[in-house]
């Protein structure tokens, strides 16, 4: 059986694609591949059909990892086929659990850097979206960081699946 994450940002076009692209190429590394389907989307449809921001294209690639992407919004829908949604700020963890149809979706949505011991209290990933490189640099540093615990949480879920 599948375990499914879903990254969700503001419009899906800077953060949950760079963490999409990030924690894909962690789970190949991992070899759970064919284990864990990993996608992203946004909590508003403004850049539906839209690719990655440019800059999200530059960071990821000049780092290594796959850029292909195409925006979509978050359905209520999906919490039925989802194991774990990611939120990348506050604001989105509160709209998606306002989102969610039952409590048991609501403690699917986690935000991503609780799963970066060295983040400290805050949790939320800065929006680069109105500031220059730096910004989508440091948004990869941070998602980076919080993926290897995400993996390490994903990676016993998988296997308590197949015990």
């Amino acid at each position: 059986m599948t375990y499914r994450v879903c990254f969700v940002c503001t419009g899906n076009i800077c953060r949950s694609p760079m963490a999409e692209s990030v924690f894909r190429a962690r789970i190949r590394e991992a070899g759970l591949d064919g284990l864990v389907e990993v996608d992203s989307a946004g909590t508003g449809g403004w850049h539906e059909g839209d690719g990655a921001d440019p800059r999200t294209v530059t960071v990821l690639g000049n780092n290594g990892y796959d850029s292909e992407h195409t925006a979509r919004q978050f359905h209520v829908s999906w919490f039925s086929r989802l194991d774990l949604v990611i939120a990348l700020d506050a604001g989105h963890l509160k709209a998606l659990r306002r989102l969610a149809p039952s409590e048991a979706d609501a403690q699917k949505v986690r935000l991503l850097r609780s799963y970066d011991p060295a983040a400290g209290a805050d949790l939320d990933v800065p929006d680069p979206y109105y500031g220059g490189m730096d910004g989508f640099e440091e948004c990869l540093e941070m998602v980076e960081a919080a993926s290897d615990g995400l993996l390490a949480a994903v990676r016993e879920q998988v296997e308590g699946r197949a015990a």
